[in-house]
């Protein structure tokens, strides 16, 4: 072909663009991405530890540290402005008073089963016997939570306090408080709710960026966990840890796919195909609110209408810890109670079902379920040095149990909007398994109110 001789059209599009061709392992899904740095975190982990490399160690721990750190820069003001704008958007859906009880509802029912689940599996296994630990092995911790610690600490005391120390439970009270007050002022707030939601998309689109660095946080965090922990430390909570993250699956892999081929009618293996890339980034990052950008999407391309998913994924992401709340206490107040040595009975094991379903926003999405764990404890009456029992264990407890967390907070929302008739079953059935492709092209529409059935 001569050089002046026009380019057919098939042709311009089979020749490559100059400039637009990307590395190979830049195209790697993002699940493989992430299991990849698990892969990775776990050898450089074991490679420090087993070698003593000091500075592998520091790296590692540096790494991870700074990933998680970037995660919560922007936790106080996304759950702020997420918050005041779901509650806000609900006025666009018909009938959202039912949809916010029904969420309420089946919240408290999951983690009612998950709490049972708990403590069915610490009475069967006993995780307290034979681990050669003592009380004397225990230390109280600096903070506890308790129920007057929790009802007063609810409404700050000034408006600045709650984002410098990261109160989230204060930060929500205060945005709900915000959003009802938009919705009752009503077009006078307009200029407030534009603003509030810019920022949201703006905040959401930063951490976006944070979320797709997922893959070396991985490293840091798997990796400083092996290395600084190390297998002889686990071997001491075999059973407990074993139990966790075998109630977590049970809950995980088990009762939400029953509740969704039962209750939803929808297909469990499409679920997690749709919800697996926010399952893993919660596993890594043990943060339900540095995850709830991934969350929120995954459960709009799971057939869920915009508007009820922007209420009930922040909503969910603050209080909904079946993980946190309901699993890790009931095994945890028994591994206790067989340390030292304490009996309990029926009476003490319904205070722990009260104290999960009821107490489960103090938790609050963040990384760590110690002031849970307290609460618990407290309620119990049993010693509080049980906490710097498992202080050590900790971190490689969160990633299980912060993965049901999200599980729990894309299921519920699923489950309420089959039983409501506003599921779109179809987009569930063609639902993708990455949220990341596509992502900064998709246009924010503006959908027409969703009609809710009674």
């Amino acid at each position: 072909m001569s050089a002046n001789s026009p380019v057919s059209t098939a042709d311009k599009a089979e020749q490559p663009k100059s400039g637009s061709r990307i590395p190979r392992f830049l195209k790697l899904p993002f699940w493989a991405q992430i299991l990849g740095g698990l892969v990775l975190g776990v050898l450089l982990g074991w490679l420090a530890r087993s070698q003593d490399i000091s500075w592998l160690v520091t790296t590692l721990d540096k790494i991870g540290s700074t990933f998680i750190g970037l995660l919560k820069l922007a936790v106080a003001p996304l759950v702020f402005f997420a918050i005041l704008v779901s509650i806000t958007n609900l006025r666009k859906v018909n009938n959202a008073a039912r949809l916010a009880t029904q969420t309420l509802v089946w919240f408290m029912i999951t983690s009612l089963i998950a709490v049972v689940i708990g403590l069915a599996i610490g009475l069967l296994t006993n995780p307290g016997a034979g681990t050669g630990l003592t009380p004397k092995d225990g230390a109280k911790p600096e903070t506890s939570g308790s129920w007057l610690d929790f009802l007063t600490g609810i409404i700050p005391t000034d408006v600045v306090t709650p984002f410098t120390q990261l109160n989230v439970l204060q930060i929500v009270f205060m945005a709900a408080v915000a959003g009802i007050a938009v919705l009752k002022i009503g077009d006078k707030a307009q200029p407030i709710l534009d603003l509030s939601e810019s920022v949201l998309a703006l905040l959401q689109k930063a951490l976006w960026w944070v979320i797709k660095l997922s893959p070396i946080g991985t490293i840091g965090l798997i990796g400083f966990a092996i290395a600084d922990y190390g297998w002889d430390l686990i071997s001491k909570y075999a059973t407990f840890t074993a139990d966790i993250y075998v109630g977590c699956a049970l809950v995980m892999f088990g009762v939400y796919p029953l509740l969704l081929s039962t209750v939803a009618k929808v297909n469990p293996v499409q679920f997690f195909k749709g919800a697996w890339p926010a399952i893993q980034l919660a596993f890594v990052s043990r943060s339900s609110v540095g995850t709830m950008p991934v969350t929120q999407k995954v459960t709009e391309r799971l057939g869920v209408p915009k508007e009820y998913t922007s209420f009930a994924v922040p909503f969910g992401a603050t209080t909904k810890m079946d993980g946190c709340a309901a699993i890790y206490p009931a095994i945890a107040a028994i591994f206790v109670a067989q340390i030292f040595d304490v009996q309990m009975g029926v009476k003490e094991y319904l205070l722990i079902a009260f104290v999960s379903v009821v107490g489960s926003a103090a938790t609050a999405g963040l990384t760590g379920a110690t002031v849970m764990l307290t609460l618990t404890l407290s309620t119990l009456g049993l010693p509080m040095e049980g906490v710097g029992l498992l202080l050590a264990i900790d971190p490689i407890l969160d990633m299980m149990r912060t993965a049901t967390n999200v599980a729990g907070q894309v299921a519920t929302p699923l489950i309420v909007a089959a039983r409501e008739n506003i599921l779109d079953r179809d987009k569930y059935a063609k639902a993708t398994s990455s949220p990341l492709d596509g992502y900064d092209e998709e246009p924010a529409d503006e959908r027409q109110p969703v009609p809710v059935a009674a």
